[in-house]
């Protein structure tokens, strides 16, 4: 009997107005109403001004690369089109060389990520777990290695693995992959601090008992860090993968230092500008200047096709990795 009169009662209320529930409430109901739509159109102003702030280049850019050239200087022309075009998309394609570089920029980000999460996670477990000489010290040492821009001592690593000693024998290694894997290993690649502080920081909320509940099974500290640490920091670990991915994708410093000779994307989309006057002088047999607005129109093209596989990498792993950045954060 009493549900039924609740649910009675709830059905009186609910076939009242607005405006006698909030007469009832003594303009209580009208506050909060107010205070609830005005702080969720708040929100939607500020969400859809950050996303427009992020996709408006993009969209000028994709806008851009479907322009004729002489849509570039029309001033009626703001987004779309008059004289819709895929040549701008067609040249970049062949000057970029594109097959070869993305393939080159797949295998080059993918190895050089695998071996910079594999050893910073090595390296963060060290410092989470063990007791060693100096450790504080090698720790600031990371910490530098986070605040020190790579610039700084890019002419020593080029000197270094320029005229590399190897027992006495001095080889050049530059311009190949070897220098870089050997950077990756020693965790001195491009961001290699920050991975270390991450997985450090989450093997820190790690639970002991895990570990001690191995060692009481006989396992060693290398087979407790590849059986128990390994697949619990999953979340941190997919995550500094796609950072690193990401990162070594679009580097240029690296690439340019130790991977010359390698196409990639990173490289190849710096010349664009230059390839392109190349490309329009041999098709019109003289010396041709090349407009500002076409060459940006060829370089806004050239960027999307850059980041067009990482925008499908994160369709893929985006629930992944939101996942593994909430994890991360509890932990932490």
């Amino acid at each position: 009997m009493t549900s039924n009169k609740k649910e009675s009662t709830r059905k009186e209320l609910d076939t009242r107005s607005f405006w006698e529930r909030n007469e009832a409430s003594g303009g209580i109901l009208l506050k909060e109403t107010t205070k609830k739509y005005a702080l969720a159109i708040f929100r939607l102003i500020l969400l859809f001004g950050m996303c427009f702030m992020i996709i408006q280049p993009i969209l000028n850019k994709l806008a851009f690369s479907f322009m004729a050239e002489r849509d570039l200087y029309d001033t009626t022309i703001i987004i779309v089109p008059k004289h819709f075009s895929v040549s701008n998309w067609q040249i970049c394609l062949q000057l970029l060389d594109y097959k070869t570089s993305l393939f080159n920029t797949i295998w080059v980000s993918a190895l050089v990520s695998i071996i910079e999460v594999f050893v910073c996670s090595l390296v963060g477990y060290g410092f989470s777990r063990f007791q060693f000489p100096l450790k504080k010290f090698w720790f600031f040492c990371v910490i530098l290695v986070i605040v020190i821009p790579p610039q700084t001592i890019s002419t020593s690593l080029f000197l270094h693995f320029r005229y590399f000693n190897l027992f006495g024998k001095t080889i050049n290694l530059s311009s190949s992959m070897i220098p870089y894997i050997l950077m990756c290993c020693g965790c001195m690649g491009l961001k290699n601090g920050l991975y270390i502080f991450m997985i450090r920081q989450f093997y820190l909320g790690f639970p002991f008992e895990l570990e001690e509940a191995a060692y009481v099974d006989g396992c060693g500290p290398f087979k407790t860090f590849f059986r128990i640490m390994i697949p619990g920091a999953k979340p941190i670990l997919t995550s500094c993968f796609l950072f690193s991915f990401v990162w070594q994708w679009t580097d240029s410093f690296y690439t340019d230092l130790f991977l010359g000779k390698i196409k990639l994307l990173s490289t190849q989309i710096s010349a664009l500008t230059e390839r392109f006057g190349q490309y329009l002088n041999a098709i019109y047999g003289t010396s041709v200047t090349v407009s500002v607005g076409y060459s940006n129109a060829i370089l806004s093209t050239g960027v999307l096709l850059v980041i067009i596989p990482l925008l499908i990498l994160y369709i893929f792993c985006q629930r992944l990795f939101v996942e593994s950045l909430a994890s991360t954060g509890v932990k932490m």
